[in-house]
């Protein structure tokens, strides 16, 4: 008796949501527009070049920021 207590209620349940559900999407209209892609380029004669450069000595700024430790980088002690 309890299990079909318990199903007729899920049935009634299911379809409660079901009910609240919308039926169909609204549609949307979409409108279609040209565009025009001007691009203009300059070339030059001359061309760049740059260097990064990583400084070797050993109180590096770049150096000093890129090694850091934390407390989860020591050894444990077994």
């Amino acid at each position: 008796m309890k299990a079909i207590l318990t199903f007729v209620f899920f049935f009634f349940i299911t379809a409660a949501a079901m009910a609240n559900t919308p039926a169909k999407q609204a549609k949307v209209e979409t409108t279609t527009m040209k565009v025009e892609l001007n691009i203009t380029i300059e070339k030059s004669d001359v061309e760049k070049s740059e260097v990064a450069r990583l400084y070797m000595y050993k109180n590096s700024r770049v150096k000093k920021a890129l090694k850091f430790a934390t407390k989860a980088n020591k050894a444990k002690m077994a």
